[in-house]
């Protein structure tokens, strides 16, 4: 088995429950952890034979443009996309962090993750 892990994807969106969030928006980082098979890729040196982190890319980003109030419910839509685009892809981790909460304190990310 092997691993292709998109770092820290950098985005913005307008998820929470606060009325304020759905205006103002925050920042987030997203990590996607997939658990693969790239033999056939690493012996014969075509994409077509792995999972193509830009198609990944582009359905992280997708998804988090679409609002919600809760985290867990924008990283089910990724690993439900990803597990239903993407062939040999074993297992999946998600990990989306908001940056900066609106908490009343000091806290520099909150995450949730979702393993599938």
């Amino acid at each position: 088995m092997h691993k292709i892990h998109l770092e820290s994807i950098q985005l913005y969106a307008y998820h929470g429950c606060l009325h304020e969030e759905s205006l103002i928006g925050s920042n987030y980082s997203v990590d996607v952890m997939m658990v693969t098979d790239f033999t056939l890729a690493a012996n014969s040196d075509d994409l077509s034979q792995t999972i193509d982190y830009c198609e990944v890319f582009n359905i992280v980003k997708e998804e988090m443009a679409i609002r919600a109030n809760l985290l867990e419910n924008v990283a089910a839509r990724i690993v439900n996309r990803l597990k239903n685009e993407l062939k040999d892809l074993y297992k999946v981790t998600i990990t989306i962090t908001k940056l900066n909460p609106p908490m009343n304190g000091n806290v520099k990310g909150v995450s949730i993750i979702i393993e599938a």
